[in-house]
């Protein structure tokens, strides 16, 4: 399992500019295989971010968990990747979904319909501008219909995740994309459902074996029922979108706290173990400090994932 880390807040806080590229320069330099940066509809834009950890960084896979689609043309986003790709060195892995109808509706205004087919299309498109050269992107969808022109100055393909969670899209993700990742899935959710669906899907349409990146927040502790009183309270809000709250019906953990990895090295170890054996080929761990002392019981979580590499 490829081990890397979020270099941006995936609980709804803030992360500037200037922490941001200290945090990339701190994953590549403990030798992370990937440094990921969500993108939250209130903050920083995860794409523009990424271009910018490119200039500190030089060997480390940067990608972003996961930038909405709907808000953007998939010409545009197209665009803004390889620019992107073409900042960081070729080092872009770009992460994409349809969000939470919460979000689109809510936030932007806009209409959440047929997310499937919706996602589908914009892979495909993005798939389609990979080409390289000023080609005329055409594209003829039951959504979009394309005529562009894009040919980006040191651009070039990069791999199109696809946050993935219900049968219909695992099964796009694996016919189209290169990847799945996945938040608050447990061993079982990824190991029965996740994992399978997607590499059959991959195998039918002939595609090579995708990747299965399973985000998960990490806290080494000694007190594993304290820190999950914690977590509780940290990570309420995901038991009130509903993609979550089926990802979790699908395990047996229940609740975004037993999802987390928590608990001693021993005991967490032994669930990454059971992540892998299901078919999980990446971690995006997010480092908490859940002890009494909060920089303490950090410092020992990111002391344990450098013990991964």
């Amino acid at each position: 399992m490829r081990i890397g880390v979020f270099i941006g807040d995936v609980s709804g806080g803030r992360t500037g500019i200037d922490t941001l590229l200290e945090r990339a320069r701190q994953a590549e330099d403990a030798g992370f295989a990937s440094a990921w940066l969500p993108h939250m509809p209130w903050s920083l834009d995860a794409l523009t971010g990424l271009a910018l950890a490119g200039q500190v960084t030089s060997r480390i896979e940067l990608g972003t968990a996961v930038v909405p689609t709907y808000p953007r043309h998939p010409v545009s986003m197209a665009q803004q990747a390889m620019t992107t790709q073409a900042a960081t060195g070729g080092r872009l892995a770009l992460g994409i979904g349809p969000s939470h109808p919460g979000v689109i509706e809510g936030m932007y205004g806009l209409p959440y319909e047929r997310p499937a087919r919706h996602v589908r299309e914009y892979v495909e498109i993005l798939k389609a501008a990979q080409a390289g050269g000023m080609e005329r992107i055409a594209y003829e969808g039951e959504l979009y219909k394309i005529g562009a022109l894009l040919d980006v100055p040191g651009g070039s393909p990069y791999p199109v995740l696809v946050a993935a969670l219900a049968p219909l899209m695992l099964k796009l993700a694996g016919e189209v994309a290169d990847g799945t990742i996945t938040y608050w899935a447990d061993e079982r959710a990824v190991g029965e459902h996740i994992a399978p669906r997607i590499n059959a899907a991959a195998e039918a349409a002939g595609r090579p074996a995708p990747r299965v990146i399973v985000g998960l927040p990490v806290a080494i502790v000694d007190d594993a029922g304290e820190a999950r009183e914690k977590a509780a309270r940290m990570f309420a809000m995901y038991q009130e979108i509903p993609a979550y709250q089926r990802v979790l019906g699908l395990g047996d953990a229940g609740s975004p706290a037993n999802v987390a990895l928590i608990g001693d090295e021993k005991t967490v170890a032994a669930r990454l173990r059971s992540y892998t054996d299901g078919g999980g080929t990446d971690l995006i761990a997010a480092p908490l400090g859940l002890g009494p002392d909060r920089s303490e019981s950090l410092a020992r979580t990111e002391e344990f994932l450098r013990s991964l590499i």
